[in-house]
Order: structure tokens, then sequence, then C-alpha cells
């Protein structure tokens, strides 16, 4: 029973790991044993560093999501047995006047990366025959709409119901695939949030725990869900929110 949570000997690839909640999920699962590999369009110096700091092993695979298709390759002669697709982006514009470069912008990098990198990494599992599990990162906004995100909110719905379909497929193959839906976690994609003290105000008033979620917080769950502990569990979108959707 020791060993239902290690994930020693394992290969992880985290997207969008140089910061936030990237890097809080590179350095928990490195500290459960894995090796990261962290990828994105920057090198991850700094997750990296907290890894080494952490006794972990890491490194950066640099990739822009930008290009939907940019993970394509990432598996090639990589043992990965571990996804964590968190890379994403959020531009922010009232519906009436949101443009279609945000609009596509936002598609590309939340839902198109993230089933082409998804397809790449399920393809090279099964081929080799082999478990392993993916968990996304969708957001409150899975379920709710929010407001002036209307790119985001599609996406993470998108990302939801991908989830589901690649958890349905891939089950006979021993591949789990799960979400996480963070609440208000204090990172740069709400920093204009944070710093409306108006709408600041409006949504700790809303948290049943009373404060902004930390990266750390997100970071556990995503460990559990890579663990042999969650074998059986797929298909689910599990929201870490503390306690927003059931006010």
């Amino acid at each position: 029973m020791s060993d239902l949570f290690s994930l020693k000997g394992r290969t992880a690839l985290v997207t969008g790991a140089n910061a936030g909640i990237g890097q809080a999920i590179a350095v928990t699962l490195a500290g459960q044993g894995a090796h990261v590999l962290c990828a994105g369009r920057r090198a991850s110096d700094d997750t990296l560093a907290a890894i080494d700091a952490a006794g972990g092993t890491g490194e950066t695979v640099l990739v822009d999501f930008a290009d939907p298709m940019a993970g394509r390759d990432l598996f090639a002669g990589r043992d990965v047995s571990l996804l964590v697709n968190n890379a994403g982006i959020i531009r922010r514009a009232d519906s009436v006047d949101y443009g279609e470069d945000d609009w596509d912008a936002v598609m590309d990098v939340n839902l198109k990366a993230l089933f082409f990198t998804t397809q790449a990494f399920g393809r090279a599992l099964i081929a080799r025959e082999e478990p392993g599990a993916v968990v996304n990162i969708a957001s409150l906004l899975s379920f709710q709409g929010g407001i002036r995100v209307p790119a985001y909110t599609a996406s993470k719905h998108g990302v939801a119901g991908l989830t589901k379909i690649l958890a349905n497929e891939w089950a006979p193959h021993r591949i789990t695939v799960n979400a996480i839906a963070p609440g208000y976690i204090a990172t740069s994609n709400t920093q204009a949030l944070q710093d409306d003290p108006a709408r600041s105000t409006a949504i700790l008033d809303r948290i049943p725990a009373g404060r902004w979620g930390d990266p750390g917080d997100i970071a556990g769950t995503a460990a559990f869900l890579c663990s042999g502990a969650a074998s059986y569990v797929t298909g689910t979108v599990i929201n870490v929110d503390g306690g927003w959707l059931a006010r």
C-alpha cells in the first residue's frame, strides 16, 4: 500500500509547466518520483530548479501550442506514460465585441492543441500496449458561463467533453482520462480579476473556503489521478474550487 501513490519509474509530460498551476503540478509529480518533461514555448528553468531542490528530475521540452499540431511528435522515442494538459490562454472582451483572432487563438491552444497532443500520446501508449493516465485542466467554466470570456468558456466546455469521450475509448487500453476544474486560483490568468476590487470581493464572498486557491491546491489532485490509487477513476471532472460550485 505504501507505493499506491508513487510515480517512481514513470515519465510525465506537463504542458505549460513554466509557471503557475503547471509548475506546481510538475514539481509535485517529480516529488512523487516521476521524471518530468516540462513542455512549453519557454524554458522552464524555475520549475526545474524547484524540481532539483525537491530531489526530483526533469527537463525542458520547447514546444509552442499556439500551433495546435505542435505536440504530434512529442512522444516519438519517449517512454511517456503520464500526460497533464495544462497549457492554456485567455482573452477577455464583451461577447458583442469579441474578435475572430482572439477566438481562434484561444480555441487553438486550449482545445485543438490539447486534443491532438493527447491523440499522439494515446497512439504511442496503445502501440506499446502500456497503461497510462491523462489529466486535463478544465475550469469552473466547463460548467458555468462566466462573463467576457466566450472562447475560454467554449474551450473549457470542450475539454470536459473530450475528457469523457477519450475515457470511453481508451479504458480498454488501461489509459485513464480525467480532468480537474480549478476554482479561482491566484495565477497570471486571473490577475485581472484579482486586481479588480469589486470582482475580487464578489468572488471571495462566494467561496466557502474564504480564499483564492493556490496552484499547489491543484497539484495534489493531479498526482492522485496519475497514480495507481486512481486506476479505476476515469471520465471524471473533479472540482478543486474551495466549495464554489457547492454554494
